[in-house]
């Protein structure tokens, strides 16, 4: 085995401009692997933060309770018609019983309990709808970042303050500390101050909601007990699917995961991440391709040396075996450089929870470095072969004059 390793490092540095070559040629290979990786991969979280970062990953609420109709039918027998509310909202009444043992769980990073309604935005003669959401005041910003979004004021929320955002705050003219009402849709009204005023980014947020109090919300939509929903946010949101299922076979409430409402983003996510497979494949063929024929042209070079050896006593086993170290050799060293140029060259690059706008959201986390040194090895081995088998079909006798 050592003598076999002794032969192929000779043969490797008897030509150290095209064992140069074919190296750097291998650790190219490896760094487009690891380049697309960690762009497909970083794309894949910036994605998913900038559409899922800032809403629940899991939503339970009340199992819904659509009225039923009696219509009579033909021989005296009666007919149960379902029919789908459209404005009755279900309340969460016993949220207080369940809450407990979903806050308790490993895989649940916070919860919201909520009252949500629509209503109208009031500010002198000029109305304007909004979507009012009201929350536990030490929780404001634990599903949605409010804190973070924020352009101006404080996400303290108290009783009398409201956190609009700022596409609203523009259409109706507002600043912070002016006074406003909020009506809800059942003609209840109260004054509150902005405390606050956000953006996220998003139209949804920025000019159809707002933030109150949980117990301003009470009074809005006169909802004395219960809430709304309770919102989740886990610490592995790629579980909400599997998270959701359990808490509503142990609760027998509605969980509804963030995943059911996104189905066009996963497609576009998947369909991104098969042509990043298809990039490395290719780049991991051309890396098998340049040493195989690097290697067969090595073969046909040392037809005579083989000879020799073979001439010598050198079982076919052996020949195949300096080959084989000749290409593991190869693709080792090609692939700890491409590794280790790829993690220099990505390292400067913010992650995605922290690339600007219109950044290259390259995750130098997600560069597969492991894989990719391990599938160039065992691919240079396995160009190896070819050459390999050239080799030991040399002929001692035909060869040894030339």
């Amino acid at each position: 085995m050592l003598y076999a390793i002794k032969i192929a490092l000779r043969y490797l540095t008897a030509n150290k401009v095209q064992s140069g070559l074919l190296i750097a040629g291998v650790a190219v290979g490896v760094f487009v692997f690891i380049f697309m990786s960690a762009l497909i991969g970083g794309l894949a979280e910036y994605l998913v933060q900038r559409t899922v970062g800032d809403i629940a990953h899991v939503t339970i609420e009340a199992q819904s309770r659509d009225p039923v109709s009696l219509l009579p039918v033909e021989s005296g027998t009666v007919l149960l018609v379902r029919q789908r509310a459209t404005t009755q909202t279900n309340q969460l009444r016993t949220a207080a019983a369940f809450l407990p043992a979903i806050e308790a769980r490993p895989d649940v990073i916070a919860a919201s309990q909520q009252i949500v309604g629509n209503g109208f935005i009031l500010k002198g003669d000029i109305t304007a709808p909004v979507g009012v959401t009201g929350v536990e005041t030490d929780k404001v910003s634990a599903i949605a970042n409010v804190k973070k979004r924020l352009i101006s004021g404080s996400a303290d929320l108290t009783n009398a303050t409201v956190l609009i955002g700022a596409s609203l705050a523009d259409d109706l003219g507002i600043s912070l500390g002016q006074v406003v009402t909020l009506r809800s849709g059942a003609g209840l009204e109260r004054t509150m101050v902005v405390g606050g005023i956000f953006k996220f980014g998003l139209d949804a947020l920025d000019k159809r909601t707002a933030f109150v109090s949980l117990a301003a919300a009470r009074t809005l939509f006169d909802s004395p007990q219960g809430v709304s929903r309770i919102e989740l946010k886990l610490t592995d949101l790629n579980q909400s699917d599997d998270v959701a299922r359990q808490i509503a076979a142990d609760t027998g409430l509605k969980a509804t995961p963030w995943t059911t409402g996104n189905a066009q983003l996963l497609d576009g996510l998947r369909a991104q991440a098969s042509s990043g497979n298809l990039i490395k494949a290719f780049a991991l063929v051309t890396i098998i391709i340049g040493v195989s024929s690097s290697l067969l042209l090595s073969t046909y070079r040392r037809r005579p040396e083989i000879g020799i050896m073979r001439a010598m006593g050198a079982s076919r086993f052996f020949v195949v075996l300096v080959f084989v170290i000749q290409g593991a050799l190869v693709g080792l060293v090609g692939g700890l450089v491409g590794a280790g140029l790829g993690y220099l060259a990505l390292s400067p690059f913010p992650v995605p929870e922290l690339a600007p706008p219109g950044g290259l959201p390259v995750d130098v986390r997600l560069g597969a470095y492991n894989l990719a040194i391990i599938l160039t090895l065992v691919g240079a081995v396995v160009a190896s072969i070819l050459p390999a088998r050239a080799a030991v079909r040399v002929d001692p006798v035909s060869v040894i004059g030339q």
